[in-house]
């Protein structure tokens, strides 16, 4: 047996600093030239031609990797444009409808209806764009065209809603400029605290003037240290609880929601016991959500009552607030 010294020397002396595996490398490399070269030919063919949607369409067509070069030039994510074309497949818009002509694709789908709607696959949007023509040309108007429907300027982010411009298409300086710092900065974005939908109901808390808590609840410390957790928040205070709040706002999907919705449903039994008198909420919001509607419903069981973040529900949540405290 080795002494701590010893094998703390290991480490120290024998340290390689960064793993790479040279032939993955090498094929990776290969990888990352061809979306380079696809997008230089791309550029080339813009000047010669000018910009026409004809040219993204058989790129998305004709190229391997034309829907990769395609997200690589706006810096719009794999995961952002799946969520866009779930988003496109739930609302009923005509100027969406049209622009993506979402009838000529969406209805030879089985089970697209809206209640049951699942979110696709890579490999599955990948073969629509192959074998579909319509949900090619869809995609690429959304690209060209996106920033200026309503529907989608009021729903994306601006942070995202950026990235669906013609300049980047046309290969302007200032637009790969501005999708380099967008690459950059994207994780700085998505962790800033004013970007939390928290930051909606802190907002509200103290216009009303009500204080609140984050953190552990004493009763839950003492009586159950195993399965209690951090609460988003507690209102007024911990001493004395009369709602308990818990968010969860979800873009993404994961395997990870199912597990979230039996935690709550353990925290609700918790509460119920410890604290009878508080009322357990949740803010439940978000794509995530919608495409994973077992987990939904399991989650929502646990809470008395839920809202989002819209603006019907919020003027909601302010009323209930204003009822559970009007006497204090």
């Amino acid at each position: 047996m080795k002494s701590i010294e010893e094998k703390f020397n290991i480490v120290i002396t024998k340290n390689t600093f960064y793993f790479y595996n040279r032939e993955f490398e090498e094929v990776y490399e290969g990888y990352i030239n061809s979306i380079k070269e696809t997008l230089l030919v791309l550029k080339n063919q813009i000047q010669n031609n000018g910009l026409r949607k004809e040219l993204f369409e058989e790129l998305l067509y004709k190229k391997e990797n034309g829907l990769r070069a395609l997200l690589a030039l706006t810096g719009f994510s794999n995961e952002s444009l799946k969520r866009l074309i779930t988003f496109i497949r739930i609302v009923d818009d005509p100027e969406l409808t049209a622009i993506t002509y979402k009838e000529k694709w969406i209805a030879e789908e089985k089970g697209s209806d809206k209640e049951n709607i699942k979110e696709w696959s890579d490999t599955k949007i990948l073969k629509k764009i192959r074998k579909n023509e319509f949900f090619r040309k869809g995609l690429v108007n959304i690209f060209f065209e996106g920033s200026t429907i309503p529907i989608l300027s009021n729903a994306l982010p601006l942070f995202e809603l950026k990235k669906l411009s013609i300049s980047k298409l046309n290969f302007e300086i200032d637009a790969l400029i501005d999708t380099l710092i967008r690459y950059k900065e994207k994780g700085s974005y998505s962790g800033k605290k004013e970007n939390n939908p928290e930051i909606v109901i802190e907002k509200i808390l103290d216009e009303i003037g009500i204080g609140f808590e984050k953190g552990d609840l004493s009763e839950l410390i003492s009586n159950a240290p195993d399965t209690k957790r951090t609460m988003d928040f507690i209102i007024p205070n911990k001493k004395n609880p009369r709602i308990i709040i818990e968010c969860s706002y979800l873009v993404t999907t994961s395997s990870g929601q199912g597990d979230k919705s039996k935690t709550e449903i353990s925290i609700d039994a918790l509460i119920k016991e410890h604290y009878p008198e508080a009322h357990f909420l949740g803010f439940v919001d978000g794509i995530g959500w919608y495409v994973r509607k077992n987990d939904l419903k399991r989650m929502v069981a646990a809470y008395e009552d839920v809202f989002t973040f819209h603006q019907d529900e919020l003027e909601r949540f302010k009323q209930l607030l204003k009822e559970v405290f009007t006497n204090d």
